[in-house]
């Protein structure tokens, strides 16, 4: 598949962001392009909003595994470009169209030429929220499909075309999201003390939330709790009755992020007594550590190195999270970067990977299925 085609395809679904398990455009527009390939060697199955599909090899002894994930973010796109978001208030800002169209270049290519192994294409939905992989992985259906080992990619707007980055072991923590209600007792501005004024409850939490990490999390473990948005109040001359903070627990260490939970429900209990409120805690979507195999990333620099398609760079361990760690938890694999050049991050309303990196992730998923050897 050349790089016009490719172009085309991740156009069109850049057009269509949806929401986690809301990808019905979207898995009706993969279908359709999967149903214009090589019949013969294929087998297709759809799982809610997402699909599997097996390129079946000629000889198989084992499965290999390739994950892309299809959902879009609730962000107004400001790009300016012909071929922006349709859909008001949602964008492929996390390079997901990317990934599918980068899937679909390398599912054409083994789709007319098998290998001898059998190859999964694993088309996730809900990465982003509220979790398609654990769900997916735990299916009957993705049981029929299992792969004996699995890997993925992501776009990296900081790295230039034809870089690609891995590294052994730790490559995203893990995180959840941090949800905290506060109902108090509300009033007239100018009688405090007939209130309990939830502004200053959670201004208050949140300053006191970080010394979680800094005083009962040990220094040696990374480990970090952002509270990225507080809300309260209705009008400047009301005490709030009510606030909400939200944030994520981030953490190198799967064990940790359980200890920061517990000690934050501790907290929350004894806060609830000395600010007289009442407090609810949701941890939204969780998310388990992309810890990538040795011995496959090994292999994997290798097979760059000696591609002449992309070059290698070694990746430092990152706080992001990705629902990608759920499969690597069960089954052996890796996740790498993909450089595509953007001026603009990943989650930006201006995010513009250069297409040209679309033929450097095709090659590169392609040959590393060819070459890559079961350990």
């Amino acid at each position: 598949m050349d790089l016009n085609r490719l172009s085309k395809i991740r156009q069109d679904l850049h057009q269509i962001p949806e929401l986690g398990f809301q990808e019905k455009k979207t898995q009706t527009y993969l279908l359709t392009v999967l149903k214009k390939l090589p019949q013969e060697h294929l087998k297709i199955e759809t799982w809610r909003t997402g699909i599997l599909v097996k390129v079946i090899g000629n000889n198989s002894k084992r499965v290999i595994g390739f994950r892309a994930d299809m959902d879009g973010l609730p962000i107004q796109e400001n790009t300016g470009l012909s071929y922006q978001s349709k859909h008001e208030g949602y964008m492929h800002a996390c390079g997901h169209d990317f990934h599918m169209t980068i899937a679909l270049g390398a599912l054409f290519q083994l789709a007319s030429q098998p290998i001898d192994d059998d190859v999964v294409f694993i088309f996730q939905p809900a990465e982003e929220g509220p979790g398609g992989a654990l769900p997916m992985l735990e299916s009957e259906l993705f049981a029929e499909f299992r792969p004996d080992y699995i890997f993925a990619l992501h776009i990296s707007p900081e790295l230039p075309v034809g870089i690609v980055s891995s590294r052994a072991g730790l490559l995203f923590a893990n995180t959840s999201e941090l949800f905290l209600d506060f109902k108090g007792k509300g009033g007239h501005a100018a009688y405090p003390h007939m209130t309990d004024d939830m502004v200053v409850a959670a201004s208050t939490f949140v300053s006191q939330l970080q010394q979680i990490v800094s005083r009962r999390v040990d220094p040696i473990e990374s480990a970090v709790v952002t509270i990225g948005k507080i809300t309260g109040g209705t009008v400047q001359n009301v005490i709030a009755e009510h606030a909400r903070i939200e944030g994520t627990i981030r953490t190198a260490n799967a064990s940790t992020i359980n200890k920061i939970k517990t000690e934050i429900e501790l907290f929350v209990k004894g806060f609830e007594q000395s600010h007289h409120c009442e407090i609810s805690i949701d941890y939204g979507s969780n998310y388990y550590q992309v810890y990538n195999t040795k011995a496959y990333v090994d292999q994997f620099k290798q097979i760059i190195q000696s591609s002449g398609k992309a070059k290698w760079l070694e990746a430092s361990a990152a706080m992001t999270g990705e629902d990608f760690g759920y499969f690597l938890r069960d089954i052996p694999g890796f996740m790498f970067w993909l450089g595509v050049d953007s001026a603009y991050g990943l989650h930006h309303s201006k995010l513009n990977p250069n297409e040209s990196a679309l033929e450097v992730g095709m090659h590169v998923v392609e040959q590393t299925i060819r070459e890559l050897k079961f350990v």
